[in-house]
């Protein structure tokens, strides 16, 4: 612990002043995206990424070429390539967005003196003060041993999108979960439909490839659909549930009692993913301002996390 006359700093309790902003809005968030580039040089979390991306692609790959290009129903390829690809792109870029963008991160050691005389607390008051990264640790904020930095709400830090999942960044991750079970269970149908029409046809005309291949291919992806709809499923009706109840992964396994205002439903809801209910909600391009972006690029270019 660290201490100066007139205030102390302890690992267990918090200061009101550096409590979550009550008018937080996780749109606000696509303004900062907009100002930095965050980026995990993990490496464990960067193959987990590209493989997130090398298994979509494989699957658009089986799809497209190996089910819908051959398939003899004109608008039956047409519709379901449109849609299965739209699908594709929205979640890679949901992927993106949760990769790169700031879930939360605490400043980086400013638990200083001169920042706590800033503060002007008030003679016995008490904060938090990570001794990992020297921060000041606002209430529901957590360190994550991987991005070496205390996250807001952190919820967990997950591999797949290289990044943890916190205040900024967990509407994105929704986003990813959701349409990644949604490409899944699209792909599941597809391979079943498939399936039949190559039987019917006695594997003659249904696919471009020969038989043993078709079914390789197919199988392959009907055990990735499978895998990734089951567990993007679980986890997105788990973050649903942690934002209806505001409560975070972390929280709800540590049996941490709260001492926040709850936001309820949709009240939570409505703090997540911004504003009232509309298509907004379920765009991962939204506020995304590439302008921006590239002007910072080339004042400083992107900042990265050590």
């Amino acid at each position: 612990t660290m201490q100066s006359s007139g205030h102390r700093f302890r690992d267990v309790e918090h200061h009101p002043l550096l409590a979550d902003n009550e008018g937080y809005d996780s749109s606000s968030s696509e303004a900062d995206m907009a100002e930095r580039v965050w980026f995990i040089r993990d490496g464990c979390g960067m193959v987990c990424a590209i493989m997130t991306w090398l298994l979509v692609v494989y699957a658009d790959f089986v799809v497209t070429f190996v089910m819908l290009l051959p398939s003899k129903d004109f608008w039956y390829s047409v519709i379901n390539g449109v849609l299965f690809n739209c699908l594709a792109v929205l979640a890679l870029s949901s992927h993106l967005r949760t990769m790169l963008t700031d879930p939360g991160a605490v400043p980086k050691g400013n638990a200083t003196k001169e920042y706590m005389d800033n503060l002007q607390l008030k003679p016995g008051e008490v904060i938090y003060k990570c001794p990992k990264c020297c921060s000041i640790k606002p209430e529901r904020a957590h360190h994550c041993s991987i991005c070496k930095r205390c996250i807001r709400k952190m919820d967990h830090h997950c591999p797949w999108v290289n990044n943890c999942v916190g205040e900024k960044n967990q509407r994105f991750f929704v986003l990813f979960t959701m349409y990644i079970a949604l490409i899944s269970a699209h792909a599941l149908v597809l391979c079943g439909f498939q399936f039949f029409s190559c039987v019917r046809g006695q594997w003659t005309e249904c696919s471009d490839f020969s038989p043993p291949v078709t079914v390789i291919l197919m199988i392959f992806l009907c055990l990735e659909g499978f895998l990734f709809l089951t567990f993007t499923a679980v986890m997105f009706g788990t973050q649903i549930h942690s934002i209806c109840n505001d409560e975070t992964e972390i929280e709800r396994l540590k049996s941490e009692k709260p001492t926040w205002e709850r936001r309820l439903r949709w009240e939570g809801m409505k703090s997540v993913f911004g504003g009232q209910p509309s298509l907004l909600w379920i765009n991962p391009f939204a506020g995304f301002r590439i302008r921006r972006l590239l002007l910072r690029g080339k004042k400083g270019g992107p900042e990265f996390s050590v």
